[in-house]
């Protein structure tokens, strides 16, 4: 019993597969919903509501005939979605904080100015997220519709290892050596020089820093090895330390960034004993400046944003 209703819904479910398969689906859809439609009017349901009910049942045809053409429904399924969704997070991490310095840096030595300089890097930023987005998710629905392998294999080998006292005193030690050297290559300069013209030394940094400004960078990477100390004997990440953290690298940054634009970080006599004796030109220190800005820019902000991703994941361990 084949009714008009039953036609218009078999002829929506076909019309999207292959020619091919079109007669031997529509003859098993034709098959199955008469069975269907007479077992509800042998329990007395009328013969048009039980059609409607079948075919209700049945759901959108546009679903049906994607089952019969065993086509996806999905943009990225869940064999492909994990992988996905994890380099997707990686490269919107890595890529706008590349595009974004890169775009300033560039900027700063053409001489561009500050609104110039961040309207310019935020647009390429946004562009960089887009096309991050559109072309990984294309490659992935591409990759959903042909089967094909991403060469990503799970394997017992990739489980992330338990945070232990141990590892965390690594990071102790790991930060105790770089504050160490830093200390010490400042007190270097000072006494010793890394650079000697006429054999005397000639500090790289301004003599006029020392002792408070130079004994304050000292103080504020050892507040550094303090909080890595805390967190070692703790543990653990807590929101004590991320804070104290937050705090130590914004005025490192801070002072960096203040003795640099007010020209008082370098040592004028290296400048000209060192750099402008041996040929090196205005513009070519103005780069050096602008990178080395950047670097007192780049080193805290890493510290702040690793102090409070490593919270992050203590909390949800």
């Amino acid at each position: 019993m084949t009714t008009t209703l039953t036609e218009r819904y078999i002829t929506a479910t076909v019309s999207s597969l292959p020619t091919a398969a079109q007669d031997d689906v529509r003859a098993e859809l034709t098959a199955s919903i008469d069975d269907a439609v007479e077992a509800r009017i042998e329990q007395g349901e009328d013969a048009e509501a039980a059609e409607r009910a079948v075919l209700t049942d049945l759901g959108d045809p546009g679903i049906l005939a994607a089952g019969f053409a065993d086509r996806p429904l999905q943009l990225i399924g869940p064999k492909y979605y994990l992988t996905w969704w994890r380099l997707l997070k990686l490269l919107l991490i890595i890529v706008p904080i590349c595009t974004f310095g890169g775009v300033a840096l560039a900027q700063s030595i053409a001489g561009a100015g500050i609104g110039e300089l961040i309207g310019t890097a935020i647009g390429a930023t946004i562009g960089a997220i887009v096309h991050v987005g559109f072309w990984v998710t294309l490659v992935f629905a591409i990759l959903e519709r042909t089967g094909a392998s991403t060469g990503v294999d799970w394997s017992l080998d990739q489980l992330p290892e338990v945070p232990t006292r141990r590892a965390r005193r690594t990071e102790l030690v790991a930060i105790l050596v770089t504050s160490g050297l830093l200390i010490g290559a400042v007190l270097w300069d000072q006494f010793v020089g890394f650079a000697r013209v006429d054999g005397a030394p000639v500090p790289v940094l301004n003599p006029a820093l020392w002792p408070l400004s130079l004994v304050a960078i000292s103080v504020l990477l050892a507040a550094q090895v303090v909080i890595a100390i805390g967190i070692a004997a703790r543990g653990r990440w807590t929101t004590g330390a991320a804070i104290a953290s937050t705090v130590v690298a914004v005025i490192i940054m801070s002072l960096g960034l203040t003795l640099l634009g007010r020209d008082l970080l370098v040592n004028p006599e290296f400048v000209s004993a060192v750099l402008t004796a041996n040929a090196v030109e205005a513009d070519t220190l103005r780069i050096l400046a602008i990178i080395t800005g950047f670097g007192f820019v780049a080193f805290p902000s890493w510290a702040i944003a690793d102090a409070w991703i490593n919270l992050a994941k203590e909390a949800r361990r």
